[in-house]
């Protein structure tokens, strides 16, 4: 009997574990109403439902224990359908998705607010900052130490002293990634 009540203590805390690495992910007006009362980044994952990167960047990145930390505790993270119907109220803008098609399969209508980001390519994930101004997006599927640089850059303020293309890629030659694999 003591093994068993062990037993479920151990898949208890184990599965409170699991719970507590998954990114909690919101709304980009939640995420901007958030700011007003705990000011932090906004992290903004673009995808598309047909995305074979984006997939993988949910399962191999997203997933990955030092990334799920990192994010949920300096940013706020948002998941935004790049061709979706989700209404974007932005800089006093409305951004809509008017060509899109409920019956469509695949592909769909880019959404304004993608476009109005420069979004060309998918998986891409948008910073912003406290103030809910776009900071950069990087484009494509990223490894978990190399989705590192850019967080840490980003939640550090790094990017802001760097004057020229040189100053990031010396940047990137120094930096030495800390989360695992």
């Amino acid at each position: 009997m003591k093994k068993f009540i062990l037993l479920l203590f151990v898949l208890s805390v184990g599965n409170q574990t699991l719970i507590a690495q998954k990114i909690q992910w919101m709304s980009f007006a939640e995420a901007l109403e958030a700011q007003k009362k705990e000011p932090k980044k906004i992290f903004m994952d673009v995808y598309t439902d047909w995305c074979g990167p984006c997939k993988l960047l949910d399962k191999n990145t997203f997933q990955n224990l030092d990334v799920s930390r990192y994010i949920s505790t300096h940013y706020y993270a948002v998941k935004f359908n790049a061709e979706g119907q989700e209404q974007i109220d932005f800089f006093d803008q409305t951004f809509t998705n008017p060509n899109f098609d409920p019956n469509r399969k695949g592909r769909n209508a880019t959404h304004q607010f993608t476009r109005f980001l420069g979004v060309k390519g998918y998986p891409t994930v948008v910073f912003f900052s406290e103030q809910g101004d776009p900071i950069m997006p990087v484009v494509g599927y990223q490894k978990p130490q190399q989705l590192e640089l850019y967080l840490k850059m980003i939640k550090q303020g790094d990017y802001q002293v760097f004057s020229k293309p040189e100053d990031f890629e010396n940047y990137r030659k120094a930096f030495r990634p800390k989360f695992r694999g």
